[in-house]
């Protein structure tokens, strides 16, 4: 009677998969073609688009990143790609100056199986112009312990001449969420709403005390401690150029061989820390000093919205940038990088990446 049971079964398993349908639509069969080129009256005033040859292709979607490049014609041609809706980024140097990209972007091209997809990208001249956040590590190295203190802003002087950090400010925007949201411009006065935090360096604009110099970095701590001796999976940075601390707070850690960048807000006792997955992050030249009303647009020096998915409302205002940075899983020892130091197109869904550990103070 078993055996009669079991080769009925066995019948049955049989008769089922013989039902089951194919796909419809074989994926990983779509086709896109990208001509990239750049309009020469950019620097020299004839106007005339020239191909950009051997330029780098970036394809971001749901699938991941996918790096290609363009031949002596400027045209690219990526092959059975999955269907999925694409992020593209074109870079090279240009021609006449490698200082300088040329960059081009164009968003949501939704490339889809069977189908061969066109699209014609102009670059435009991405001079380095000035300080950026570079880095990002706010979601803590791999623990179970929900240990985060090894947070870490990178900024990267990407100018040839030397800035000064006197007086500038560190912004995290998480509040305002009645309205337009953190970083949005609630009344359309020409600022952005929502501070959590505010620190600053010490002294004002104009100063000269605190030179940052030209093609470097500078890393600004949550805690500048060896956070390994706490968790090995972590990070040293016990030599890091800058660190927070709340002089409201008796219990903050100081490292006295760091300088500090101090809390301006009195109602708040603790340290600069940041959501782990999702928040903004603002850096000022520190001349608008009534931060209270919302920070002044024009002194905004770089700005960035990061999520851990994109089905979330972009809430930065868009004159800081259009676009947002995918955050890594917290508690994964990633971290969020630009793709190229100093290269900032005012889209950070394009202009930052995904790096498997943090790199504080170099790429």
């Amino acid at each position: 009677m078993k055996k009669i049971l079991l080769i009925f079964f066995v019948a049955l398993l049989l008769f089922v998969s013989c039902q089951e349908k194919a796909p419809v639509q074989v994926d990983g069969n779509a086709k896109l073609v990208v001509t990239a080129v750049w309009d020469t009256s950019t620097v020299d005033s004839v106007h005339s688009f020239v191909p950009l040859a051997y330029a780098k292709v970036i394809l971001s979607s749901e699938y991941g990143i996918q790096i290609e490049r363009t031949n002596a014609q400027g045209i690219m041609i990526a092959e059975n790609i999955p269907s999925s809706v694409y992020q593209i980024s074109v870079r090279a140097p240009l021609p006449t100056d490698s200082s300088i990209s040329i960059v081009g972007n164009v968003k949501d091209v939704e490339v889809n199986s069977g189908v061969v997809v066109s699209d014609t990208i102009v670059g435009e001249p991405v001079s380095a112009s000035g300080i950026s956040i570079n880095e990002l590590y706010v979601g803590g190295p791999v623990n179970n312990i929900y240990f985060f203190y090894d947070q870490f802003i990178e900024l990267y002087n990407s100018s040839d001449s030397v800035k000064y950090l006197d007086g500038m400010q560190v912004f995290r925007f998480s509040s305002n969420r009645e309205g337009k949201g953190p970083g949005a411009d609630e009344g359309d006065d020409g600022d952005i709403d929502g501070v959590t935090y505010a620190f600053k360096f010490p002294g004002k604009p104009g100063e000269h005390n605190y030179p940052f110099y030209p093609h470097t970095f500078k890393v600004l701590a949550q805690d500048a401690y060896d956070h390994r001796q706490s968790v090995p999976t972590s990070i040293d940075l016990s030599h890091a150029d800058w660190e927070f601390v709340n002089q409201l707070s008796t219990t903050d850690f100081d490292n006295p061989n760091v300088p500090n960048l101090y809390n301006l807000r009195m109602d708040r006792t603790t340290d600069f820390m940041v959501n782990l997955v999702s928040d903004v992050i603002v850096i000022a030249s520190g001349v608008d000093t009534v931060w209270q009303d919302g920070v002044d647009i024009s002194t905004v020096l770089d700005g960035v919205e990061y999520q851990s998915s994109g089905r979330f409302k972009l809430t930065l205002d868009d004159r800081i940038d259009r676009g947002w940075v995918q955050s890594p899983p917290k508690y994964s020892g990633k971290s969020m990088q630009r793709r190229q130091p100093g290269v900032d197109t005012n889209d950070g869904t394009l202009d930052w990446e995904i790096i498997p550990h943090p790199t504080p103070g170099y790429q």
